[in-house]
């Protein structure tokens, strides 16, 4: 229920909508300062402004600006008029920006519906004057060690603040995340056991071996991936729960995947083969049913999707396929994720690395112990032919490496990004992958152009040595 409206409120919201039109006319970001000042002007700006009737929140250590960009475009495609934060911050100054936006000069709101992408740690700052009708929670996993810290931490936070009347749409094959605000009601989501699946952890880390509620060592029938499986504790009933909605076949020749409930089965096209992203589609799948959307509806708009380029895309030059994908420094279990989606793709590969957590746009630098809690170790694979490693963190990154036993003749590293890359070798390489930090873009485009010059400069002598033999 929104609080009484007070002229503080209403100088906080004038001086906003204000604030976002000046900044709009400079052709500033407009999406996080205009919420920064509503809210220091008026602290509880956020209880007293009228919401949408029904919002959507999607939280979680990863995926969450895949889910919600997935379920943004899908409601779009579907003619659905709501207000969301796709192109702001999923904080407090960001989440308040985007209802300031969504809302008349008297605060009364223009949707009816939200979907926000809310950050995990920002709980005690949000759920206390937003409810939302349903919560997604992806996953949660250890991520930013000063500013995380761990996912008891923020396991607590979450706890303590998610209102009691949210239904939680939660990941059953997390442990961690399954268990989240245990009293409200749940929609639980799962993969079932799949052939890749093994008995014992391959990830350095695992943020749940103990019962939390027996301290007994639990017991994994699989794990897919860190603590993402099915376990249970022999001595108490903590266990991953039954799922609501579960994938019980992906088939990747289709790239089809068959989603089944208590009442029947359907068949959606994947955007994507990466486990992650399954999980992704299944959860929007969850939401987007929920507010009424046919599994037609959805599956044609899924059709027309593609992960944003910023996270993943791929492209076929001269034979060569590129692929860029997010590995998202400071964070372990994406770049862990992303080394092994590479070690398992098909053909021989090179691969360029560029983790840089010393971007002015990430606080700069921090603790550095999250590179001994990423699975390098997965870049030591016969089929990677060659690891290029760049950036500020070039040395971090190359130390770690040459822990995981990757013979040092296979890596080339240097701080400059594009003399790194000048040194990439295409003989008898299929692929090239490019894994690359969340603040690291527009080198991402730099390394790819880069790659395509050498890739035409072999292409060319190719031609030339053919045309001096003839």
């Amino acid at each position: 229920m929104n609080q009484k409206k007070t002229f503080k409120f209403y100088i906080a919201l004038w001086v906003a909508k204000i604030a976002a039109v000046a900044l709009k006319i400079l052709r500033r970001n407009a999406t996080y300062f205009p919420g920064k000042i509503a809210l220091t002007i008026c602290p509880d700006f956020m209880g007293r402004l009228e919401k949408p009737k029904t919002i959507i929140g999607v939280t979680g250590t990863n995926g969450k600006t895949t889910t919600c960009n997935m379920i943004n475009d899908i409601l779009a495609q579907n003619g659905y008029g709501f207000i969301n934060n796709k192109y702001g911050s999923n904080i407090d100054g960001g989440i308040a920006t985007t209802l300031i936006q969504g809302a008349t000069l008297r605060g009364k709101a223009k949707k009816d519906l939200a979907v926000l992408e809310i950050d995990e740690r920002s709980a005690n700052k949000v759920y206390p004057y937003i409810t939302p009708t349903y919560l997604v929670c992806t996953n949660l996993f250890r991520d930013s060690l000063m500013r995380n810290a761990h996912t008891e931490f923020i396991s607590s936070i979450l706890n303590q603040y998610i209102p009691k009347e949210t239904i939680m749409i939660e990941n059953a094959d997390d442990l961690i995340c399954s268990h989240i605000a245990e009293e409200n009601k749940k929609i639980y989501f799962s993969i079932d056991k799949l052939e890749t699946d093994v008995e014992h952890f391959e990830n350095i880390t695992s943020d749940i071996r103990i019962c939390p509620k027996c301290l007994t060592k639990l017991e994994y029938e699989y794990v897919r991936y860190h603590h993402i499986g099915k376990a249970h504790c022999p001595n108490c009933d903590y266990k991953t729960p039954e799922p609501d909605y579960s994938v019980t076949k992906i088939d990747l020749n289709n790239m089809q995947m068959i989603v089944k409930t208590k009442e029947q089965e359907e068949t959606y096209d994947l955007v994507n083969d990466n486990i992650i992203n399954i999980y992704n589609m299944l959860a929007a799948i969850i939401v987007l049913k929920q507010l009424g959307l046919t599994q037609k509806q959805i599956n044609t708009s899924f059709a027309k999707l593609k992960i944003v380029e910023t996270r993943y895309s791929k492209e076929v030059y001269q034979k060569y396929p590129i692929i860029t994908q997010l590995a998202k420094g400071m964070n372990p279990i994406a770049c862990s994720m992303a080394f092994d989606y590479t070690r398992k793709q098909s053909g021989n590969k090179a691969v360029i690395i560029i983790l840089d957590d010393l971007h002015e746009e990430a606080n700069g630098s921090e603790n550095t112990a999250w590179h001994y809690d990423t699975d390098y170790e997965f870049l030591n694979d016969n089929s990677i032919k060659q690891l290029i490693i760049a950036g500020p963190r070039y040395l971090d990154s190359y130390i770690r490496c040459l822990m995981a036993n990757i013979p040092a003749e296979k890596i080339v590293h240097k701080k400059d990004i594009l003399e790194a890359v000048e040194e990439l070798k295409l003989e008898g390489i299929d692929k090239i992958f490019i894994l690359h930090d969340l603040y690291s873009i527009e080198e991402t485009k730099q390394i790819k152009q880069k790659v395509k010059e050498l890739i035409d400069k072999k292409e060319q002598n190719i031609k030339t040595e053919e045309s001096e033999e003839e």
